[in-house]
């Protein structure tokens, strides 16, 4: 059968969207310098959706919702930002830097699965020797779970239909190709399109189907946007320089809650799970030094604690520097101008460097005065006691603002042993919590003030 006529296209790398000519700016998303020219076949006209079915109308209170009954991975932060397991029918892609451990993550858990589930596990970037050297080495089970080496979407397909897995695991999708698209594989067009491929199959036979993504060096998935569009639910593994702890963080799931994060750490025996890991980042030295202070972060479900640390230093020559690793560095200019403002503390002349011990990055405004408190008693070379706690958001106009789930990250500190704390007045405890004094304040200049009492 001869091959259908293919066209030139010029596709935007960030959204997919398709130009007739080339041209600088893409005029669908408005990003500059992101057109590609690609061979694209055209679509049949029996082609349908990403779900697989031809158009039907019907009532939304007609239509029966039926809870999915989840597939448990083995692992118990992997569920967590899963939403509780994987979901019959949907698409999971998983990211992250190279040999952040995501093909170990996976070759556990599919391991673990293998005992009770059909499971295919597809790679195209190792031999099944290499492969079975894997999975020996890090002591795994090796009956149960079928493997293949392959990399062509329609043969992938061809073995989904003769063996009937639940959970399929392509590693990776920059790999696979499609033979009706005329390009190399991990281009623009190939990587949408056997996305789009994969995305219909696992709906058709209501599998689940997982893809492993490399990133770009500016630390995104690499291939249009359009992928993270398409598929459920999208995870980046991330693996901080020097560190044997490793994140899972949930950037979108359909099935459960966004911004989920489980930790794990990287051993012989390959990923295992953090019980306690706030234990972890809380791991404070033995000599006590100015400009280190505890808060507590939400991470999608649950409390995290977390060591925040700061160092102001003079000015050694020009324009005073702003560095914040693991902070909106906006977020940290922004506060030291409140703090001028409102307290009458200048450090035009000083730099400010502030860092969240662990590699964890804190994305929400409640350490907002912890890091304000942390750079206070750097610049006042005053240590701060290691048993006081610190959250709050701060506005522009030196008030302090509630924070989502107080009451939650103040038992979680109180779990941890801390006797003191200072957050919003809104969120003080509607009951008692052991030993533990809290503090309530409205303003920054009131928090300023209890931290001279203490």
């Amino acid at each position: 059968m001869a091959k259908a006529k293919t066209k030139s296209a010029y596709v935007c790398d960030e959204c997919g969207a398709e130009h007739g000519k080339w041209q600088g700016q893409c005029g669908t998303c408005g990003a500059w310098n992101t057109l590609s020219r690609v061979n694209i076949t055209p679509v049949s006209s029996a082609a349908v959706g990403y779900a697989g079915v031809t158009a039907d109308v019907k009532r939304l209170s007609d239509i029966e919702a039926v809870d999915a009954e989840r597939i448990g991975t083995g692992f118990t932060e992997l569920d967590r930002v899963l939403g509780g397991g994987f979901v019959p029918g949907s698409v999971v892609l998983i990211g992250g830097d190279p040999g952040a451990g995501k093909s170990t993550l996976l070759l556990q858990a599919s391991t673990a699965l293998a005992q009770h589930h059909g499971v295919l596990y597809v790679t195209g970037e190792e031999s099944l020797q290499q492969l079975a050297l894997r999975a020996q080495r890090l002591q795994l089970p090796m009956d149960g779970l079928s493997v293949a080496a392959e990399t062509r979407a329609e043969v992938i397909a061809n073995l989904v239909q003769t063996q009937r897995p639940k959970i399929v695991i392509l590693d990776s999708i920059q790999v696979m190709q499609m033979e009706s698209v005329d390009s190399t594989p991990g281009s623009v067009a190939q990587v949408r399109e056997t996305a789009s491929f994969f995305t219909r199959l696992a709906k058709q036979q209501d599998i689940v189907i997982v893809l492993v993504g490399h990133i770009t060096k500016e630390g995104g998935i690499a291939g249009p946007k359009v992928l993270e569009h398409m598929i459920d639910c999208f995870m980046m593994l991330d693996s901080p320089a020097g560190s044997r702890y490793r994140t899972l963080r949930g950037h979108k799931n359909r099935f459960g809650a966004v911004n989920e994060l489980g930790i794990f750490a990287m051993t012989d025996l390959g990923m295992k799970e953090v019980a306690n890991p706030s234990a972890i980042f809380l791991q404070r030295g033995d000599v006590d030094s100015p400009g280190s202070i505890a808060t507590v972060t939400w991470e999608g479900t649950r409390p995290l604690l977390v060591e925040l640390q700061a160092l102001v230093d003079d000015v050694a020559g020009g324009h005073p520097k702003r560095v914040a690793v693991g902070l909106d560095q906006q977020r940290l200019a922004m506060h030291l101008a409140v703090l001028h403002r409102h307290c009458g503390i200048a450090l035009s002349d000083q730099d400010v460097f502030a860092n969240v011990v662990g590699g964890v990055r804190i994305t929400e405004t409640g350490a907002d005065l912890a890091l304000l408190l942390a750079v206070l008693g750097s610049f006042r070379d005053r240590v701060l006691s290691r048993e006081l706690i610190v959250f709050g958001e701060l506005g522009l106009t030196g008030e302090l603002r509630p924070v989502a789930n107080g009451q939650e990250r103040l038992r979680e500190a109180a779990k941890h042993g801390f006797k003191y704390a200072i957050v919003p007045f809104a969120n003080r405890p509607k009951e008692s919590l052991g030993q533990m004094k809290v503090h309530g304040v409205k303003t920054l200049s009131a928090a300023l003030e209890v931290l001279q009492s203490l």
